[in-house]
């Protein structure tokens, strides 16, 4: 097959499908565009900070950056869900203003990742659902299942992105914020 004639072919398909992440959240499951996922890693190691939302469980010593930890149950309005052996922690970059805004995000299992085609996108419900509809991207359709697509933006609103990400900004002078491991 030709340049051009792949290139039809393309076209004649449709959209490409977009892969995601996916997990559980309380025996729910979620996903977040792989385009937004820089890694996953093992739960740990987190140092609480006074005066945050309660929804951020704390920041991480990320390859000696400072990330701070989002509880997604508890910003869902939800309790906390215990920490098990599969817990771990999403790292997740958004967009908030010109630069980009690293955080982690508490999921109780990663399962996948997987293709969903737009044909098998649905728009979110305006009802029904145990979050916020504004947090909702849309359902995708696996099988004959659904499973939250997550607008990570909007989670991980600019507003919050901001008011945590003073976390990462560089210490000014005469203060200085130490992450300690166990003593």
């Amino acid at each position: 097959m030709n340049s051009r004639a792949a290139t039809e072919h393309r076209l004649e398909a449709g959209p490409a499908a977009a892969q995601y992440l996916t997990f559980l959240l309380a025996g729910d499951a979620f996903a977040i565009g792989i385009l937004s996922i820089k890694e996953i890693i093992e739960y740990g190691g987190m140092t609480q900070v006074p005066l945050m939302p309660d929804y951020i469980r704390g920041v991480i010593n990320l390859r000696g950056a400072v990330v701070p930890v989002m509880d997604l149950m508890v910003r869902f309005g939800k309790p906390a869900a215990p920490v098990g052996k599969r817990t771990c922690i999403v790292i997740v970059e958004i967009h908030s203003g010109d630069e980009p805004q690293v955080i982690g995000v508490i999921v109780d299992a990663v399962q996948a990742v997987v293709e969903i085609a737009p044909a098998d996108t649905l728009p979110a419900p305006s009802f029904g659902t145990r979050i916020d509809a504004d947090f909702i991207e849309a359902m995708g359709k696996i099988g004959e299942r659904f499973i939250i697509l997550l607008n990570v933006e909007r989670v991980l609103s600019a507003d919050d992105a901001g008011a945590i990400g003073a976390l990462a900004a560089p210490a000014t002078a005469g203060t200085a914020m130490v992450l300690a491991g166990p003593v």
